[in-house]
């Protein structure tokens, strides 16, 4: 094992004083920087370990404004009154997506997500339209919204789905009519809506509660109290839930 370099050695015989680098002379600072520099050249397994301690106390850091951000802002996350439930109304722990539908990390993730819910059993899944990747984006959030307004749950849950699963293309009036009229879907009653104040309204309140939850992109998800953002695999999350459960 290769010995402490001298001057680090000298430095700590020294009285506490001696560690301010400002106080040294200028010889005794190039010195102890060679020292170290030599040092840290011949161990740069130092700086991988220093590397991690300092990743693993970032992401302990991050992991607790995550924690506060969901604290101040349970209600708006897990009960707005007007977010899309699925899962089971009644489960033990509550996940909430942040979705685009225009997102290639959204539709990777939708099967998975759609395994984790059905197989937990004990999941209550909260949808949050957040359209950010532009207007086709908007549209399409709008659509998917005024049809949980105008035909239910059950019709946003195959909106949502086709949206990911078959739908293809640019999100027009034409591409719409045609979508929801291979869901079995009234496109009229769904288009008319598309435009009223209060799907407006759900859109700028996800905007605003993303706003305060400092996310920026999508797939971002909220687990009981850990935060997720972006993708991550069914078993990353199965491991989150099974944490947060504890």
């Amino acid at each position: 094992m290769k010995l402490v370099p001298l001057a680090f050695m000298a430095l700590l015989a020294s009285p506490a004083t001696a560690f301010d680098v400002a106080a040294m002379s200028d010889a005794e600072r190039t010195a102890f920087r060679a020292e170290v520099r030599a040092y840290l050249l011949e161990n740069p397994e130092v700086l991988t370990e220093a590397i991690k301690v300092l990743q693993s106390r970032e992401a302990e850091a991050a992991a607790e404004g995550d924690l506060a951000l969901v604290k101040a802002n349970t209600k708006d996350l897990f009960d707005d009154g007007y977010s899309f439930v699925g899962g089971n109304p009644d489960g033990d722990l509550t996940v909430v997506e942040f979705i685009d539908y225009r997102c290639g990390y959204c539709r990777k993730a939708h099967a998975e997500v759609q395994e984790l819910v059905s197989s937990d059993g004990g999941i209550r899944y909260i949808v949050k339209e957040f359209p950010i990747l532009g207007d086709q984006s908007v549209i399409a959030s709008r659509f998917a919204i005024a049809t949980l307004h105008v035909a239910g749950k059950e019709a946003y849950e195959k909106v949502n789905a086709g949206f990911y699963e078959s739908f293809r293309g640019d999100v027009t009036e034409e591409t719409l009519i045609a979508f929801a009229t291979d869901l079995g879907l009234d496109s009229a009653a769904i288009m008319a809506g598309m435009d009223a104040p209060e799907v407006t309204k759900v859109i700028e309140d996800n905007h605003l509660l993303a706003q305060r939850m400092q996310i920026s992109g999508t797939p971002t998800f909220v687990m009981g109290e850990q935060m997720l953002r972006g993708y991550a695999p069914l078993d990353t999350m199965r491991a989150i839930v099974a944490d947060e459960r504890g």
